[in-house]
């Protein structure tokens, strides 16, 4: 098998290219070590939407459900037993990555539970449980960037627990974690710990951010509200790199790369365009800039093969007009704050209401396990 060139040539570029997918289908059919083969694939990431649609399809789980209803385990240790099982699985598919790059990618991301994301110290012993139970050096904990989920951020970090700080959506949160992130390598460098061996995503969203500030451009309904759609999310995220090169720069910065440690890499979350008006692929072709993860559900991915273009950057000569971008959407009257405020909002909620689908989905088909016996 060889890799699909366009992919290839995005990886040259500097981008990751990681799927925004797993299930036990994938896992066992071999699909997902193919797409390492064929379609360049460096790592995988994983929330409760996914999970809740892998168990509610097909009969993959069906075995484990079964010895689960034996031991009458609770719906919650069920889920946890199943998604563990899954990242584990997956993190010994991409080991061989993991190892040939040095740690940087081959990296596999599991979710704390989403109800958590306002509870800091019930995360930070969440994330601590699910790093013991999966036992990999490749996983990665994914935390979500509110403001009680920054201090997890940090103590996570501090703790040698490698991080996917997900769902940001604003600049000024984006520095907050950043930040976080500092804080939880200096906390475990002063401890003597080996911080090379510490990695971090942080996922910033893109395609949810046009579709709010669209409708919002729609409804002012001026000419120069119209010329400003399908533009917010580009600009949001350009503008975020260029945070990302400011604090990488930083005095702060340098002494914790002198221990040898590894920068907190952006990652372009939510990366298939919602707009059937748009190029499908342009949240990929439109944030490449080294050092960048690019999750992809798999569908984005094979347009990116089918008929992707790369060039070595397209983030930073677009800082000034990316600015221009966010003046004009205040000029014309669309309140950015409140639409980061409330993206993050929906997204903490949505993942919680994909948790409580997975939970009935597992209660059920472990009452029907045992209902079997």
């Amino acid at each position: 098998m060889t890799s699909n060139e366009n992919l290839a040539a995005l990886t040259d570029a500097g981008i990751s290219v990681w799927l925004d997918d797993i299930s036990r289908s994938r896992l066992a059919s071999g699909g997902l070590a193919e797409l390492i083969e064929t379609r360049s694939l460096a790592g995988v990431t994983s929330n409760p939407t996914i999970f809740a649609g892998a168990v509610s399809k097909g009969d993959e789980y069906d075995e484990q459900l079964a010895d689960l209803a034996r031991r009458k385990v609770s719906v919650e240790e069920a889920v946890r037993a199943i998604t563990t099982y899954d990242i584990r699985w997956a993190c010994d598919v991409l080991r061989g990555v993991f190892d040939n790059d040095g740690g940087t990618d081959g990296r596999v991301s599991l979710e704390v539970d989403p109800r958590l994301a306002n509870d800091t110290k019930t995360t930070i012993a969440e994330a601590k449980a699910l790093w013991w139970a999966v036992d990999r050096p490749n996983l990665m904990i994914k935390i979500p960037a509110t403001k009680e989920g920054l201090p997890a951020i940090t103590a996570a970090l501090a703790a040698g627990i490698s991080v996917n700080v997900t769902l940001i959506f604003s600049l000024e949160r984006y520095r907050e974690v950043m930040d976080a992130f500092l804080a939880g390598l200096e906390s475990a460098k002063a401890s003597g710990a080996d911080v090379s061996e510490i990695q971090s995503v942080a996922s910033f969203f893109v395609s949810r951010v046009d579709s709010e500030v669209d409708k919002r451009l729609d409804a002012i309904g001026t000419d120069e509200a119209a010329s400003l759609k399908g533009k917010a999310a580009v600009a949001n995220a350009r503008l975020a790199y260029q945070a990302y090169e400011e604090v990488f720069s930083s005095a702060r910065w340098e002494a914790l790369a002198e221990a040898g440690a590894k920068p907190q890499r952006p990652l372009w979350a939510s990366t298939s365009v919602k707009n059937p008006d748009y190029r499908d692929v342009m949240y990929v072709e439109e944030l490449i800039a080294y050092g960048c993860v690019n999750t992809m559900p798999e569908g984005t991915m094979e347009d990116f093969a089918d008929h992707g273009e790369v060039e070595a950057d397209t983030v930073r000569p677009g800082y000034e007009d990316a600015q221009q971008v966010m003046d004009r959407l205040k000029h014309v009257g669309v309140d950015f704050d409140d639409v980061t405020s409330l993206l993050e909002e929906q997204g903490v909620e949505k993942f919680a209401v994909s948790w409580n689908e997975l939970l009935a989905e597992v209660e059920s088909k472990l009452e029907s396990s045992g209902d079997q016996k």
